[in-house]
């Protein structure tokens, strides 16, 4: 199934490790409507696995010259708090996957396209953050995803060659850094199915992490 020793495991974090990219888009949503704007479905999915700065881009054109990209990311920021508030949803699966992962005596890390403030928030706040033996984030690195650079700088600060590590990703940008990265990417799919081109690129497209704990435990 591996291609090579399994050394290391290097995890996605927005819709992958917790349940929040449903919740970014109903914000999204949410503050481009308090401007008086309409945002598609089609437009959030657009942006999934995409930095917040390219995504900044995007609606900006989408919008025109003049509209207020700061006014909305507020608002967006205030309905992403208020949603997130309560508790951060962690996927099914994802608690067994990382247990398993511990007891194998194999290091863990996160290579997220979020922000470090962000990411360190989101993972602290559902518990997750302690069991990561290193986090980066896209303002660690110069290239965002689907540059390979978040998963390059991941392995190096483990410390494991990225053809040794397992690489889980939900989205195209995201899998396709990995890929790029030379690790073993496994796409675990959220809202959005992988192309076929996506899927070459995967070592294996599972259903959701709890099929990846199954999957460990028959090939680790």
């Amino acid at each position: 199934m591996f291609r090579k020793p399994v050394k290391a495991a290097l995890f996605d974090m927005d819709g992958l490790l917790i349940d929040s990219e449903a919740i970014y888009i109903k914000a999204m949503q949410a503050a481009a409507r308090s401007l008086d704007r309409e945002m598609s479905l089609d437009f959030c999915h657009s942006m999934i696995g995409i930095p917040r700065a390219e995504c900044n881009v995007m609606i900006q054109e989408l919008y025109g010259e003049g509209f207020d990209i700061h006014e909305l990311r507020a608002v967006y920021s205030e309905h992403v708090r208020r949603m997130m508030e309560e508790r951060v949803p962690i996927k099914a699966g994802v608690v067994e996957v990382l247990d398993l992962l511990a007891a194998r005596g194999l290091p863990c890390g996160v290579a997220t396209s979020a922000l470090r403030a962000t990411a360190e928030s989101h993972l602290g706040r559902a518990g997750l953050l302690p069991r990561f033996a290193t986090l980066v984030a896209r303002d660690d690195v110069e290239r965002a995803k689907p540059f390979p650079d978040i998963y390059l700088e991941a392995a190096r600060r483990l410390g494991v060659p990225p053809g040794n590590c397992l690489a889980f990703e939900d989205s195209s940008p995201g899998l396709t850094a990995a890929h790029a990265a030379g690790t073993m990417a496994i796409m675990v799919p959220d809202i959005l199915q992988p192309s076929d081109e996506v899927r070459a690129k995967s070592l294996h497209v599972a259903a959701d992490m709890v099929a990846v704990e199954r999957l460990l435990k028959e090939h680790l």
